[in-house]
C-alpha cells in the first residue's frame, strides 16, 4: 500500500499500536492448564484496566484537537502532531465507553495471544462515533453505500435482508435516509432492480406515513443523479432535477470540462488496461468513465494499480485541477465519476433542508483501499467504516439502543 492511501487508517494503527504495550506487559500468554481461574479474571482486569486508560488519553487528545479547530488553530494540536493525517471531527468520539462496550462483546482484555487488533479498534471508533451523536447532537441523516454495506458485493437488496426493517426503523423516527452509490444509472428502474426488497417494502408498509416515506433519497453516480421515493411509480423512485438539489459550487462545472476530465480518464483506463493486459470492456456513461471484466475477475493489485495511474494522471491535467472526480476500485472494475461522495453526503443535506454534517451519519466499508470513495464523505460527515452488511445491522441495532 503506498503512502498515500495509508494515512487513511494512521490513527486506527497508532491507537493499535497504544494497546499493544499494556498486551505485552498485562497478557501473560502462559499455557492455560497452568492458571488458574481467579488469575485469568485479575489479568483481564488489569488489562481491562489498561486499555481503558489508553482510550480515556485518545478520548482527552481528540477533544484538544477540536478545541483547536474551534480556536482556528488546526494544526497545533498535540494530536495533530502525533498523528499528522488525522482529520476534522465533527463531535466528540467517547472512546472509553466505546471500548467498554465493545470488550463486553469481543473479549479483547481476554485474550492473551492475539492483541487488539485493527477490526477491534475499527469497531470501538465506530462505537464512539454513535456515542458521540446520541449524546450530543442526535441523527437526522443516515447515508448508506451499497456495495458491501448493505447488500453484498454485487447483489441486490432482497426482501429477505435483515437491513430493511432497520433502515424503516429509522425511517418511522422521522430520520432521513439516503443511498449514496458509486452505480451511476439515469433510470430509475435500474435502481429499483438494485433495492426492490427495501423499496417494496417501504410502499406495502401500514406504519409508514406518506411523510415518512418521503425521507428516502437515492444519490447516483457518487453525486451526480437524485431519486426520491415515489409510490406512484412503477419503480418506486422519480428522478430529480438537478435544479432542486445541486449545491452552488456545482453550478460551475462546465460541460466542456466534464467532457474533458471524462476524456483523459478514458485514455488513462486504456492504457493502463493495454499495459496490464486487462481483459476488460471501457464503459463511458454522461457523467462517468470505467472499465469493467469481461471473462475473468481482476486481481486486487491491478485494479489497485489503475486507480491509482488514472487518479494521478487526471490530478495533473489542468482540468482535474478544478473539477472534483473520484476514481475507485469497485472490487472488480475500476471507474471514474465527475464529483465524489462528500459532494454526495452535502447534496443530501441540502435537499432535506440543510441537515448538518455533526447530524449525519455515512455507513460505508470503502475507507481503506486505493480510491477508497467512502472517504471522502469525511469531509461531509460523521462515519462508521463497516466490513460487511452485517456490521450494518449490528451498527443500526447498536444506534437504536443508545
Amino acid at each position: 500500500m503506498t503512502t498515500r492511501y495509508r494515512v487513511e487508517y494512521q490513527l486506527i494503527e497508532w491507537i493499535k499500536g497504544l494497546l499493544a504495550v499494556p498486551f505485552v506487559l498485562h497478557s501473560q500468554p502462559t499455557a492455560v492448564y497452568q492458571e488458574h481461574s481467579e488469575n485469568l479474571i485479575a489479568v483481564a482486569a488489569d488489562t481491562h484496566q489498561r486499555y481503558a486508560e489508553i482510550f480515556r488519553d485518545v478520548e482527552t487528545l481528540i477533544r484538544d484537537h477540536i478545541k483547536h479547530e474551534q480556536d482556528d488553530a488546526p494544526g497545533k494540536s498535540k494530536l495533530k502532531l502525533l498523528v499528522p493525517s488525522v482529520g476534522t471531527f465533527f463531535t466528540t468520539l467517547y472512546l472509553e465507553d466505546a471500548f467498554k462496550y465493545q470488550d463486553q462483546q469481543r473479549f479483547i482484555s481476554r485474550r492473551r495471544f492475539v492483541a487488539p487488533s485493527f477490526n477491534d479498534v475499527r469497531l470501538i471508533l465506530n462505537s464512539a462515533q454513535l456515542f458521540g451523536l446520541t449524546r450530543s447532537t442526535g441523527v437526522d441523516l443516515v447515508t448508506f453505500d451499497g456495495d458491501v454495506t448493505i447488500y453484498d458485493d454485487g447483489a441486490c437488496l432482497t426482501p429477505d435482508n435483515p437491513v430493511i426493517p432497520r433502515i424503516l426503523r429509522l425511517l418511522l423516527q422521522d430520520r432521513k435516509v439516503g443511498i449514496v452509490t458509486a452505480a451511476g444509472y439515469t433510470e430509475a428502474g435500474k435502481y429499483y432492480e438494485r433495492l426492490k426488497g427495501l423499496l417494496d417494502a417501504m410502499h406495502d408498509s401500514d406504519t409508514l406515513s406518506d411523510a415518512q416515506r418521503e425521507g428516502l433519497v437515492v444519490m447516483g453516480g457518487e453525486s451526480n443523479f437524485l431519486f426520491r421515493y415515489d409510490s406512484a411509480s412503477p419503480a418506486r423512485l422519480t428522478y430529480v432535477p438537478r435544479s432542486e438539489w445541486m449545491l452552488e459550487e456545482m453550478a460551475s462545472w462546465a460541460e466542456e470540462d466534464i467532457t474533458q476530465l471524462l476524456d483523459i480518464a478514458e485514455s488513462s483506463l486504456r492504457a493502463c488496461a493495454s499495459n496490464l493486459n486487462l481483459p476488460v470492456a471501457v464503459l463511458r456513461k454522461d457523467r462517468a468513465v470505467g472499465v469493467y471484466p469481461l471473462d475473468r475477475k481482476i486481481s486486487r493489485e491491478q485494479l489497485e494499480e489503475t486507480v491509482l495511474v488514472v487518479q494521478n494522471t487526471v490530478e495533473r491535467s489542468e482540468v482535474g485541477s478544478r473539477l472534483p472526480f473520484c476514481a475507485f476500485n469497485g472490487g472488480n472494475d475500476v471507474f471514474v465519476d465527475i464529483g465524489d461522495k462528500s459532494w454526495g453526503v452535502r447534496a443530501c443535506q441540502q435537499y432535506f433542508g440543510g441537515i448538518e454534517r455533526e447530524r449525519t451519519l455515512h455507513v460505508g466499508d470503502q475507507f481503506l483501499s486505493a480510491g477508497a470513495n467512502d472517504f471522502k464523505a469525511r469531509l461531509a460527515s460523521t462515519t462508521a467504516w463497516i466490513a460487511s452488511p452485517r456490521e450494518t445491522v449490528q451498527l443500526l441495532d447498536e444506534l437504536e439502543g443508545l
